[in-house]
């Protein structure tokens, strides 16, 4: 920048730290780092501390990390809360979260208030270490102090209640956070939707779909899929049926994904394969790209069951789509077609868990 007539700012400096050290060249960094206060006659600042602090700590180099933190103590550097964060967040990363309590600790002697980032950096180490106990201690210390977490802190919690199978402290913190004023997000929503799907809880889910339309937060892709899968799954076609009609309702349109949910689920299901195909059709109607999973799966169940003539239909109508890459996919529908003797050795066979339920 020199050589244009351009004087790098402090600014520059730090933005340069940050790139190198979130591609991971923390070396790189502590060596321009340590060369531009020598050569460019660089103050560094805290944050600069800090960034480097942070880049040691993401590559679990704790002893530099350290290192870091006490020459900025020794520079006279003014300490802020940033960059105690920055080593308490490489220390728990590093799996010394008694250290970085201690270090905790001692940020009321040296003038500095600890914020939320600073709690929740712990309560992630504690989810880490599958200690619940401890997140609910600093839950509580955080209210006395009037800190909230973030959205991200309050769904890492919520994900490990359900792993733990605490869906009713699930649902609490999840009201919780609303109280708060951390609105809750669909990855706070789908945690607990995925605990109810897993454990067939039918109504459960149906409720807390209900609820996130509500709340203004509207189910995405992933929170439908795991609900119709659970539906197909455990043979509930009626209400599957009906969170499919109500999608487009509410303004969501099923992707590819969605609607390879339906045709595998219902591939695998008794007397289902005709709505297997329905919805096949209407994903080619709407030109959407099926896999080709999905294809191959939908022609070996028409194949097992002697129905090469709708194997034809749907050859035919992904050739006439105005979609050129469902075009491509009529040769898997129609190319790889077994030959008759192929086709009663895979139906001998019992080729197909289609029969299962």
């Amino acid at each position: 920048m020199r050589e244009f007539g351009f004087q790098p700012s402090q600014d520059d400096f730090d933005k340069l730290l940050y790139v190198l050290c979130k591609r991971k060249h923390v070396k790189h960094a502590q060596e321009f780092f340590d060369r531009a206060k020598v050569e460019l006659d660089f103050k560094a600042t805290a944050k600069s501390y800090s960034i480097l602090m942070r880049g040691w700590g993401d590559t679990g180099e704790l002893g530099e990390a350290r290192k870091v933190f006490d020459e900025m103590s020794r520079t006279g550097c003014e300490l802020d809360v940033q960059a105690c964060n920055s080593l308490i967040d490489a220390l728990c990363k590093g799996g010394n979260v008694d250290e970085a309590y201690k270090f905790f600790q001692e940020m009321g002697s040296k003038g500095i208030n600890p914020d939320a980032c600073t709690y929740s950096m712990f309560i992630w180490a504690y989810c880490e270490s599958e200690d619940i106990h401890s997140v609910f201690r600093v839950l509580e210390r955080m209210k006395r102090y009037n800190l909230v977490p973030n959205v991200y802190t309050y769904n890492r919690i919520i994900k490990k209640l359900c792993k733990k199978d605490k869906i009713r402290e699930a649902y609490e913190l999840l009201d919780e956070m609303i109280e708060n004023g951390a609105d809750p997000d669909s990855w706070s929503y789908n945690a607990i939707l995925a605990y109810h799907c897993e454990h067939s809880e039918v109504n459960g889910a149906l409720r807390l779909l209900s609820r996130m339309k509500k709340e203004n937060c509207s189910p995405n892709q992933h929170s439908y899929n795991m609900v119709l899968k659970m539906l197909i799954r455990i043979g509930r076609f009626d209400r599957a049926e009906e969170v499919w009609n109500n999608m487009g309702k509410s303004g969501f349109y099923p992707s590819v994904s969605t609607y390879a949910v339906m045709v595998h689920g219902l591939c695998q299901k008794r007397g289902k394969l005709e709505e297997a195909c329905r919805y096949f059709e209407m994903m080619i109607d709407e030109g959407i790209p099926p896999y080709s999973s999905t294809v191959e799966m939908l022609r070996n169940r028409l194949l097992g069951h002697g129905l090469l003539d709708n194997i034809e239909i749907l050859a035919g109508k992904m050739e006439r789509s105005t979609s050129c890459s469902v075009q491509e996919f009529a040769r898997i529908m129609r190319g790889n077609k077994l030959s008759v003797g192929e086709r009663r050795q895979y139906s001998d066979s019992g080729g197909s868990d289609f029969d299962s339920d």
